[in-house]
């Protein structure tokens, strides 16, 4: 496979840097970039020099772990299952808490490379401050790895902690990275496509408390701000959605028009959530779509076929969030009430990756709330400036949102994001996994506040000036 050119730069980095006696790797790239395709690279070059016996890589979910086995495998023509023979293995970050003294001991006896894909699940700076996960990076592998390759796309943790193996400036605390490839860049050398995001408000909402005067709001931004309405009540509205995924469908069509296998991505909230998503999908626009959740028996597989057919739809509640590589994804609709920057950039990643296909639109669907819009506007800044990135369009249509009560939505969390495949991350004292009570929860179960949203005015998708944002 041809080199696309900043992994070329990247590859002579790394290894002129580790024949500078330097150990340890930091490369942040754009997510769609194509970050395994250039550590394989870097595999393989380390194998010719004879300066390598075996390698362990390390990434969030049983998906990416096996998609960077096969790349490997691709690349070098080499084993990496573990196996008697074997050059290596790749597992999950949770997998390490199980791993035998064996595997922990081909790092003292061997020259070992070990690759971290999405570093910033691996926090701390020692035992005390780590997470599990940073905890058998900090103990079991820093300082014992011939050399340590740690690759993101992302390259921060909604809880502001310290990622493992990395340096950070004294002045900000900015992290300190070996080779940046950020999506100006990636847009430019035409490795990622420029995304439009499309956000949806309403100009006329009501609300109305048990026996209480009736409230009337002119956006979602209005009513989220001023009552305590959760975002997950707009998201799981039945409405809401339906305008949200036909506008998403309409897009989606239009690019099959010429990309017959492109495909769309919903993140949903919740399996109920997802479930009623795919009914829409099924039954109302008559599209063919398959779902992708813990629930399923084997939600890998379901993944992975839909990555090499040409299934216009996949529903998925946090499976194909981070890191899955499935480019003929073009369409995607956000409507999970995960509310970190995170999260929003490692979503909006599934649609960027670059194809031979004639038509590289990238669409980002999602509601308009504050926090999520001024995330847009961040990623608009790393755009060349001749692309605009949020736009609204202009559809009319009336809603009745149904009784809701009161939830909490996650402006901050860890567990969703590294929650693919179940593969939850613990604290290092935990004796269990422990799921996140908010991870695929069924929708609004919790008591406390009820009331009768409706929403009656024009949704609204106009062209918003990149550089100004409505919220400030």
């Amino acid at each position: 496979m041809k080199l696309r050119k900043w992994q070329t730069e990247c590859v002579r980095l790394v290894l002129n840097k580790y024949a500078s006696n330097h150990r340890h790797f930091l490369c942040l790239a754009t997510p769609g970039a194509g970050k395994t395709t250039m550590a394989a690279e870097v595999v393989a070059n380390l194998f010719e020099l004879g300066l390598i016996d075996f390698v362990l890589c390390f990434s969030p979910s049983v998906i990416i772990s096996n998609d960077i086995r096969q790349t490997l495998e691709n690349r070098t023509n080499k084993r990496f299952d573990g196996l008697i023979g074997a050059k290596g293995d790749s597992f999950t970050y949770q997998s390490m808490q199980h791993l035998n003294d064996e595997i922990w001991q081909l790092l003292k006896s061997h020259r070992v490379l070990c690759v971290f894909d999405e570093l910033h699940h691996c926090s701390g700076t020692s035992p005390d401050n780590a997470n599990a996960w940073g905890e058998a990076i900090i103990t079991k592998i820093q300082g014992q790895a011939a050399y340590t390759l740690a690759l993101t796309g992302t390259p921060w943790r909604s809880d502001n902690t310290p990622i493992a193996l990395a340096e950070y400036q004294e002045s900000d605390k900015r992290i300190l990275c070996d080779y940046s490839y950020g999506l100006a860049s990636a847009i430019q050398d035409k490795v990622c496509r420029a995304p439009q995001i499309v956000v949806t408000d309403n100009d006329d909402i009501s609300m109305q408390e048990s026996g209480e005067t009736i409230e009337s709001f002119s956006s979602f931004s209005e009513l989220l701000n001023e009552t305590p309405c959760p975002y997950q009540t707009i998201v799981e509205n039945e409405t809401v959605i339906r305008h949200i995924i036909c506008q998403a469908n309409n897009k989606l069509t239009e690019i099959r028009k010429v990309n017959p296998r492109a495909g769309g991505l919903v993140v949903a909230s919740s399996v109920d959530h997802a479930i009623k998503i795919l009914n829409i999908l099924q039954n109302e626009l008559n599209e063919l779509a398959v779902i992708a959740t813990y629930r399923d028996s084997e939600p890998t597989s379901i993944i992975k076929e839909f990555k090499y057919n040409s299934t216009p739809w996949i529903v998925s509640v946090g499976m194909i969030s981070e890191g899955t590589d499935i480019p003929r994804l073009q369409v995607c609709c956000h409507l999970t009430r995960i509310k970190t920057e995170l999260h929003f950039r490692q979503i909006l990643g599934r649609i960027l990756r670059m194809t031979d296909s004639p038509n590289q639109d990238a669409y980002l669907f999602m509601p308009a709330e504050k926090t999520l819009v001024n995330y847009a506007y961040r990623v608009a800044e790393d755009i060349p400036d001749e692309n605009a990135v949020v736009r609204f369009e202009n559809s009319e249509t009336s809603i009745c949102i149904d009784a809701f009560t009161g939830v909490l939505d996650i402006d901050s969390s860890e567990e969703y994001d590294a929650g693919h495949q179940i593969e939850i991350e613990v604290s290092k004292d935990a004796q269990a996994i422990e799921v996140s009570p908010y991870l695929n929860q069924p929708s609004l179960l919790t008591q406390t506040y009820e009331a009768t949203l409706n929403v009656f005015g024009r949704f609204q998708q106009d062209i918003l000036a990149v550089d100004v944002s409505p919220f400030d």
